[in-house]
């Protein structure tokens, strides 16, 4: 039996220990991430205004490291590392609407930089000023040193949650803001064109020059302007001006109050031609102008030709002027005479119509069903015609003739014969 010599043994050891590999890892002896934030590109905004406001975030943590060979701690895990990291931005009380919720942003490693938008919506009565808007900052990172760990082969991570408040200033920068303070319609109705008056008023905190007054339509808004620019020069600040535009209203409109936009474009302190932010003013629009008639059904007499009247009334909420009326008749009625004119007629009032109208001998008597219809002016003079409606007239039978009306007839168709032939005798005498 052969033994190996304790020197060969103690070789062999050696050799193993120089080929395993070494176990120890990096160790960070302290250190955390440093979040700091600002607002990129401008922090300007003007009431009314809808604005992106772009948050930039930037981890500048830094941690010493004690290098023991290669180690096996991930570079993510190191403690200048922000982990899940979640911001979100609040107004604190100023005059913005934020609309963006909380950002999850991942991790964010030292160095290291990102950003993230939040759409904002600045209240059309904000005062000028300067105001913070905190964010709030949320994350967690590695808080122990491996220093402390109890061997070089074992690894315990401990993280630590870390919510901070940024303060981010914005300004917000004086305007013109326009002020609806009344708006009248005048004449406007479904289907027509009228005048819109507003009083307008300068409630920013600048001056305007060269100012010019526009209407728009609003999203699919029954009115749209036809003339919808002002110009009315200066508007300063507290100033108002009472401005008068041209509109239709759809065909397709129904009675009630519609909206339009109201801006101004004008020349700012700096020399820039600048448009204020929209201010929405409801127009009230009456219905389409409707017409009745009131008067009882008139009557025309079999084989007869009879003047009827027809009384129309304005059953609509504004005055139909220069109204016309038409009256359409059927066998076995006719009329020569089928326009009849009416004049100015104001909501509610009435006017009383004529016509002459036939019925043929042998018209069954009954009621019958013709149609009317009014034309007339809008308040710019526009020709408009009203929807087709009902009128009707009764045709009665002829009453019978008398004995003496009969009588009557045959004397005088016997004179009638007898002065013919009178004068045929006295012809024949004279040749």
């Amino acid at each position: 039996m052969r033994f190996f010599a304790p020197g060969a043994i103690i070789l062999v050891l050696l050799a193993v220990l120089c080929v395993m590999p070494v176990l120890a890892q990096d160790k960070y002896l302290g250190g955390s991430p440093q979040i700091t934030a600002y607002i990129a590109g401008t922090n300007e905004f003007s009431p009314g205004e809808d604005a992106t406001i772009t948050v930039v975030i930037q981890n500048s943590g830094t941690a010493d490291v004690l290098f023991l060979n290669q180690g096996t701690l991930h570079q993510a895990d190191i403690p200048t590392t922000a982990k899940l990291l979640t911001v979100s931005l609040t107004s604190g009380g100023a005059p913005i609407n934020i609309t963006t919720g909380p950002q999850a942003l991942g991790d964010l490693a030292s160095p290291g930089i990102t950003s993230v938008p939040f759409t904002a919506k600045i209240t059309t009565d904000a005062n000028m000023g300067s105001y913070t808007l905190p964010l709030e900052v949320q994350y967690s990172y590695l808080s122990n040193s491996l220093a402390n760990q109890p061997a070089s082969d074992e690894v315990n991570p401990e993280y630590s949650p870390v919510n901070v408040t940024i303060p981010l200033t914005v300004r917000i920068q004086p305007v013109v803001q326009v002020t609806v303070l009344d708006a009248e319609a005048s004449g406007l109705a479904v289907g027509t064109e009228g005048y819109v008056n507003l009083t307008l008023k300068n409630t920013g905190y600048q001056d305007g020059t060269k100012a010019t007054v526009q209407i728009l339509q609003h999203g699919d808004s029954a009115i749209y302007p036809t003339d919808n620019s002002v110009w009315i020069g200066d508007f300063p600040r507290n100033g108002t001006v009472t401005c008068q535009y041209k509109v239709s209203v759809s065909d397709n409109a129904q009675q009630q109050t519609y909206p339009v936009d109201v801006e101004v474009t004008y020349t700012n302190s700096d020399g820039n031609v600048v448009t204020s932010a929209i201010d929405t003013v409801g127009i009230p629009v009456a219905g389409k102008i409707t017409f009745a008639v009131v008067s009882p059904p008139a009557e025309v007499v079999q084989g007869a030709n009879t003047v009827i009247t027809i009384t129309y009334q304005n059953t609509g909420a504004i005055t139909a002027r220069s109204a016309e009326a038409r009256l359409t008749t059927y066998a076995p009625l006719s009329s020569d005479d089928s326009l009849a004119y009416l004049g100015d007629i104001p909501p509610g009032g009435t006017v009383t119509a004529r016509y002459a109208i036939s019925a043929d001998t042998n018209a069954a008597t009954g009621t019958y069903p013709l149609d009317t219809e009014v034309r007339y002016r809008d308040q710019l003079d526009n020709s408009q015609v009203s929807d087709t409606f009902t009128a009707n007239v009764t045709v009665t039978q002829k009453p019978p003739t008398s004995p003496l009306v009969q009588a009557a007839e045959i004397v005088a168709a016997i004179a009638i014969i007898a002065a013919a032939g009178y004068y045929f005798f006295v012809m024949r005498r004279k040749q």
